[in-house]
Formats: C-alpha cells, sequence, structure tokens
C-alpha cells in the first residue's frame, strides 16, 4: 500500500463517475457544455483511501431546466450511492464563488479543484476564482486558518505524543500538511513542503492501513491496534510504528510552527520590509539579529569556530528567539561535510554553551526541536539518535522519552537557584533517561551509557561520578518515599547507603522534583513532593551526624487513649478534591482489606493509604477521592459501615464483586500481569511485599485478603495510586512475629499473583 495505491483508487473512481456522467448526459439528450464534475479536498489530490468519502461537486451554468437537471443530478448520484460514500454539493460557478467566501472549510478544498468529467474551461474558471480569491485575501483567510487549527489542536491534542492519536485531525496530522500546502498556494510566504514529504507518505499509509482493517473511515488509531497496523506495514512491532509517527507528527509541526513565525514576521514588517534593509544587531561572535531571529553570519568559518552552533542555540534560547532555517541549513550543511565538528574532550566554553541552552526553560524546547529536525544535534550528541521520538506507551507518560527529557530539562531549570551545582542538575535532568530503549534496567543501563557522554562533555572525573549516581538514581527518593516506611531507621540508611554527600542529594532531590513535574499529574502530586521532601529531610539529619533512628510517629493524648481502649474512630476532613481519612481501629485479622472493601463500595478511590499497628490497635491515614456521581459520605457513615463489616463482611464482598464484573465489561488498553516482590532485606524485622499492578476494583481487599489467608500479619502497609498503576508495599510478620524466610515469602507471594491475575 501507499502513494500508487491511493492514485489508483482515485483512478477508479475517476473512471467510474466519468461513466456514471456520461449515462446521464445520455438519458436527458443534453451535452457536458457548461456541466462537469470535479474531484476537491483529498480526491482532488489523487489521496483516496479506503474508507475516504468521495469530495465532488458537480457545476453548472443553469443553462438546463430545473427537471431536466434534477434528472442528471439523479441519474448520476442514484448508482454512486449505492456503492460509494459520497460527499457532494451541486453549485454554480458564482454560487461556489460566494460558499467559498463564506466557509473555510469550501475554501480549502477548492484549492484541490481537479476534473473529473465534463466542462473542463468549467473547471479550470472555479480553480482560477479559487486560487485568485485565496491569494488575493490571503491575510485574512490565513489568520481564520491558523485559529480553526488552534481550536483544533485544542480538541485533537498532539499526535507525537498522544496514546491512541488521531493522524487526521492531531496536531502534526494530515490535516495540518493540508494546511501548509495551503498557506504554500497563498504565496504568502515560501513553504518547503519537500522536507515533510516522508512525513506525509507515512501517516497517509497509517490511515489507508486502518481504514482496510476496519472497512470504514477511521482515522483514531487505539492502542489495541497498534500491533496489527504495525505487523502490516512490516515493523518489528507497535514501539517502532508508533516512533515513526511520532516522528512524523513532529517534522509536519516543526514546518507549521516555522511557517506561522515567517508570516508574522512579513505581516508585522508590512510594505516596510521592502523599502529598507532589515536592522541587524550582533549578539555574539559570528551571530546577529535580524527580523526577530538568531541569524548565522554568512561569512562566518565553521570549520575554525566549532563552537558556533552551540552558541547560536544558547543563545536564541536565552533571548528568546527562534534561528532562521537558512542558519539551520548553514550548519547542518557544514558539519555533515565534517566542518565545524567539536574536539573530544569539549571544551569549557562549548559545556558551558550546552548548559546556557538546558537552563534556558521553556525557550529551550523549539530550538531544541530544531536542533533535532534539522539533525544537527546528533553531530554533538550521537546517543540522542537513539532516544528520538522513542515512545513510552503507557498512561503514565505523555511525552516520547527524548521529549519527556526536554520536558524534564524545562523543570529542571526552574530549580537551578536550590542546588550548589545547576549545571549538573541541567545535564542530569536532559539525559537520566538515556538508558532507555533496551531490555535492561534503565537506570543501570544509563549509568553505564552517561560516563562516556560525560567525559567527552568535558566534566571532570568528580563531576562524572556525580552525574552516574544522578541517572542510575533518578528514581531513587520517590519510589523509596511511596514504597517504604519513612519510620524504619532502614529506609533513611538505604539511601545514606548510595548517596555520598549532601551535594549530591539536593541534586537528586531537585532531579527527582523536576522528573515528576515532567511526567506529569499521574506520576506527581503536592502529596507525592512533600513525602519525598520528608525522606530528604530525614537523610539529611542522617547525613549531618544526627541519629539514624526515625522518630515513631506522632500520636496525640487522645489517639493514644482510644488506640489503647480499643474503641473504633474515624475522622474525616475534607480536601479539595476528596478526604483525608483517619481510622483508630482494634487491630484483627484482615483489617486493611476490610476497610479497603468499605472504602471501595463506598465509591471512593484510594490515592494512598498508611497504616500501622500500635500495641492492639491500628492507626490508619487514607487519602481518597469520589468517584463520579458518588453519594455524599460522613464519618458517621463510614464508621456503621466498618462496624457492620466486623461482624459480617459477605455484603462487602459481593459488592465488590459486581463492581469487578461491571468494570469488566468496559473496554481497556492490554494491560501486562501484576508482578508481586519480596524484599528481606529492606526493613527491620518484618519482609517487604512490593505489588505492582494496574489498578482496578477492589484490588486493595485482594491484596489483603490474600495476606490474611497466607497466615501472616500486616505490620505497616503503604499504598499509592499513579493515574492507572497502584503500587502496594505491604510490611508482614509471622504471626508470631519476626520477618518471614524466604520460603514463606515466595510462598505468599505467589499466593497474591494467582488470585490477581
Amino acid at each position: 500500500m501507499g502513494t500508487r495505491e491511493r492514485r489508483e483508487r482515485s483512478n477508479e473512481s475517476d473512471r467510474f463517475l466519468l461513466s456514471l456522467f456520461t449515462t446521464a448526459l445520455k438519458k436527458t439528450g443534453k451535452n457536458s457544455k457548461g456541466l462537469a464534475v470535479a474531484a476537491v479536498g483529498g480526491y482532488g489530490r489523487g489521496e483516496l483511501s479506503p474508507g475516504s468519502d468521495l469530495d465532488i461537486i458537480i457545476l453548472h451554468q443553469g443553462q438546463l431546466s430545473q427537471n431536466i437537471f434534477s434528472e442528471f443530478v439523479n441519474n448520476l448520484l442514484y448508482p454512486l450511492w449505492d456503492s460509494k460514500s459520497v460527499d457532494h454539493s451541486v453549485r454554480t460557478r458564482a454560487e461556489t464563488r460566494d460558499a467559498a467566501e463564506s466557509d473555510l472549510k469550501v475554501a480549502l478544498g477548492l484549492l484541490d479543484i481537479r476534473l473529473v468529467a465534463g466542462d473542463a474551461d468549467l473547471v479550470a474558471a472555479v480553480q482560477a476564482d479559487s486560487l485568485e480569491a485565496w491569494r488575493k485575501y490571503a491575510r485574512n483567510r490565513l489568520s481564520e486558518l491558523k485559529q480553526s487549527l488552534e481550536e483544533r489542536h485544542e480538541r485533537a491534542g498532539e499526535l507525537a505524543y498522544l496514546l491512541e492519536p488521531d493522524v487526521k485531525e492531531a496536531r502534526g496530522g494530515l490535516r495540518d500538511i493540508n494546511a501548509l500546502r495551503a498557506i504554500s498556494l497563498s504565496g504568502a510566504t515560501n513553504v518547503p513542503l519537500e522536507r515533510i514529504s516522508w512525513a506525509e507518505s507515512k501517516l497517509n499509509d497509517v490511515r489507508e492501513t486502518l481504514h482496510q482493517m476496519s472497512g470504514r473511515n477511521k482515522d483514531r488509531l487505539l492502542f489495541q491496534e497498534q500491533d496489527a497496523v504495525a505487523r502490516e506495514l512490516d515493523y518489528i512491532d507497535a514501539d517502532a510504528l508508533m516512533s515513526d509517527v511520532a516522528q512524523a507528527a513532529r517534522s509536519v509541526d516543526y514546518l507549521l510552527e516555522f511557517t506561522w513565525h515567517q508570516l508574522g514576521q512579513r505581516n508585522k514588517d508590512g510594505l516596510g520590509r521592502f523599502l529598507r534593509k532589515p536592522r541587524t544587531d550582533i549578539v555574539a561572535k559570528n551571530l546577529n539579529v535580524s527580523q526577530k531571529e538568531i541569524v548565522i553570519n554568512p561569512s562566518a568559518d565553521i570549520h575554525s569556530d566549532p563552537m558556533l552552533g552551540l552558541r547560536a542555540a544558547a543563545t536564541a534560547a536565552q533571548l528568546g528567539l527562534p534561528i532562521s532555517l537558512d542558519s539551520y541549513s548553514l550548519l547542518s550543511a557544514a558539519l555533515a561535510e565534517g566542518k565545524g565538528l567539536l574536539p573530544n574532550p569539549w571544551p569549557r566554553e562549548a559545556r558551558e554553551h550546552l548548559i546556557s541552552l538546558i537552563g534556558a526553560g521553556e525557550s529551550m524546547v523549539s530550538i531544541f526541536e530544531a536542533l533535532d529536525q534539522e539533525e544537527i544535534i546528533f553531530h554533538w550528541i550521537p546517543e540522542w539518535r537513539a532516544l528520538r521520538s522513542l515512545p513510552q506507551r503507557n498512561a503514565l507518560h505523555r511525552h516520547t522519552v527524548d521529549r519527556h527529557m526536554v520536558e524534564t530539562a524545562v523543570h529542571a531549570a526552574a530549580l537551578t537557584r536550590k542546588v550548589h551545582r545547576p549545571d549538573l542538575l541541567l545535564f542530569a535532568a536532559l539525559f537520566h533517561d538515556i538508558g532507555k530503549g533496551d531490555v535492561e534496567d534503565h537506570s543501570l543501563r544509563g549509568e553505564r551509557l552517561i560516563q562516556p557522554l560525560a567525559q567527552r562533555i568535558g566534566f571532570p572525573p568528580e563531576d562524572v561520578e556525580v552525574i552516574k549516581i544522578l541517572v542510575k538514581h533518578h528514581l531513587l527518593l520517590s519510589a523509596t518515599a511511596t514504597r517504604r516506611d519513612l519510620d524504619d531507621p532502614a529506609t533513611i540508611q538505604s539511601i545514606v547507603a548510595v548517596i555520598p554527600d549532601l551535594t549530591t542529594l539536593e541534586l537528586l532531590h531537585a532531579l527527582s522534583i523536576a522528573d515528576g513535574e515532567a511526567t506529569g499529574s499521574a506520576g506527581w502530586s503536592d502529596w507525592k513532593a512533600t513525602l519525598v521532601s520528608d525522606l530528604v529531610k530525614r537523610v539529611k539529619k542522617a547525613m549531618s551526624g544526627s541519629s539514624t533512628i526515625a522518630a515513631q510517629p506522632e500520636i496525640t493524648p487522645d489517639q493514644l487513649k482510644v488506640a489503647e481502649s480499643g474503641v473504633l474512630q474515624v475522622n474525616l476532613e475534607h480536601r479539595e478534591n476528596g478526604y483525608s481519612i483517619e481510622i483508630i481501629s482494634p487491630d484483627k485479622p484482615g483489617l486493611l482489606s476490610l476497610v479497603a472493601g468499605v472504602i471501595n463500595t463506598s465509591r471512593l478511590d484510594v490515592r494512598s493509604a498508611r497504616t500501622k499497628t500500635h500495641g492492639s490497635s491500628a492507626v490508619m491515614k487514607w487519602i481518597v477521592t469520589p468517584e463520579p456521581h458518588a453519594p455524599a459520605i460522613t464519618a458517621q457513615i463510614l464508621r456503621s459501615e466498618i462496624e457492620k463489616a466486623f461482624n459480617d463482611a459477605s455484603h462487602i464482598e459481593d459488592r465488590l464483586i459486581a463492581r469487578a464484573q461491571a468494570y469488566a465489561s468496559i473496554p481497556s488498553i492490554p494491560v501486562p500481569d501484576p508482578i508481586v516482590e519480596f524484599f528481606n532485606d529492606g526493613a527491620t524485622e518484618a519482609t517487604i511485599i512490593e505489588v505492582r499492578s494496574h489498578d482496578r476494583p477492589g484490588l486493595l481487599f485482594r491484596i489483603g485478603a490474600g495476606i490474611t489467608q497466607s497466615k501472616v500479619d500486616i505490620r505497616s502497609a503503604i499504598v499509592t495510586t499513579l493515574g492507572a498503576e497502584a503500587i502496594d508495599t505491604l510490611y508482614v510478620t509471622e504471626l508470631t512475629g519476626g520477618p518471614l524466610s524466604d520460603e514463606r515469602a515466595n510462598e505468599v507471594a505467589s499466593r497474591l499473583l494467582q488470585l490477581l491475575k
């Protein structure tokens, strides 16, 4: 499949329409003078996918009587409707001009008008009218076009970064390519459409495959269809397919953004730019600002100034200006010829330019994207090519690997005042996921890959060691804070054992924040930020020589009195998006499971939970958010439901089963099996059991029930929900006390895995 097939499909439709047109003329006894059928839009361009409509316009000069003309149109369309999906209009030349003037969609479709059958002069006249009007009113029409694109982008999102993108409507998709073609036809600015020919072909191939597989006009590439589409297009796997889709979309978006910038500059300058020489300001060696762009001096000797490209990028980012397309071309051509290559290791000035670029915040994004699109960045950092548009096909991540790292650097730039070595923070932020794209753990692989890169960039050996630690352990703080008991001394010692000093700790803390914020709300929240901050404070105390024994949770006299009396108490506090629930209860086997069941059947989603036993009682803290249209909840209602469950939990289980069945009927993306692991070296006097699973109704209830059935005791639990994924960490002991043996821990882990599959 490809361009040839789409063209042949269009030709076949042309032949069919021509035969219908000829037959309809014979039935009316008229000739084709003043009558024509023309293709517009995608059909006009000869890009007909299997599920595409036939976009046609029936043109006439009004010379036939109404009855005869109606008979002609019916004879033409009725057989067509039997076999094709048709979008048609019937207009005179004047009516066509009026429709295009009032409707942008009509005007755009007419830019691709093409004769199919009938009066060629009539179609040529309409074509000339359409192009003339489009160019004459280009400023207003292009402004209208830009607004329509922005509205569509807001609805459809960014093709390059969506888990299930619409290859036609989303930003960077096929409609944007048509917009670029329309801008080019306006004559308002030069648009190098050849730069996106590969992207257009790729996106059209994906769309055609979707149409063939579904048998209809379908442009959204659903997650569950991506493997099949990849096979049909001879990709190794869906990741490779989505990488190409992302790269194609980014190429389109890059050219579109550059084109709008060029148009904006021309509109601001107006006629004056033809009457006077543009003002030029020197901003750095061999760099000028002209027409609000960074321009490389054409006479500059790039071979003798190998830092020119980095200097241009850093200057542009720091000034918030784009680099001219001509300058990118000049630099790209020089590097391709082997001119201007940086030495190994880089000089300090080059490294500082890179750090300046990374540290520019939001303005560095467009510059870095341009360096990628122009394939300049690969001459400086060859390692980047393997990460280019590498997809992360899960609900947690919003971006491809490379774009996520750029976004992390943007967030890190806002934290440079909070660390003593901002250069190390920015560099580590941009490359923290360099190890992705392989089956090996990306943190371990990243540590290995970052060392030669950091050395080549020119960092001294002691800085290289810090960078390696940051890359290897960039997930350490957030994972520990959400999965481990911060009151356990072993938790704090596990951080101290791998982080050598306070400087590295503050860098790792900032990197954790930047990485989390770049991931988005599904992976970062105020709650998680508070946990990480708390962990860092405790580790700092340990590093400063303070006692490594963590303070026990503070219990007020009232709480202690309730805990010792064995009275159930429930306190509920309203939060911005839900509730904070504190439960002090007599401890009993299966308590966690029972309370989790009550919360779930109350239609409350658990965002986090922390439980800890105190004597014969347990103190629990739950952070929950109500489901849409969930009934109002109060502390009294929860207390009553928990008491009922203490006496008989069968109704809880029945309701959970019903909810699970309803949940199973809802379409969802394929998810991997849960992972259950145990650790006997991460906590004192307890075994840690960690469950990582796709979140679903009753998950924590099942986990708690499995622990109870295994006849072990839960000393504390840390429950975290991140988007659609749940991480449950349990500190368990034998009923008689003490950690589980490896054999027993493996037995419990296996039981949990079976229950959750």
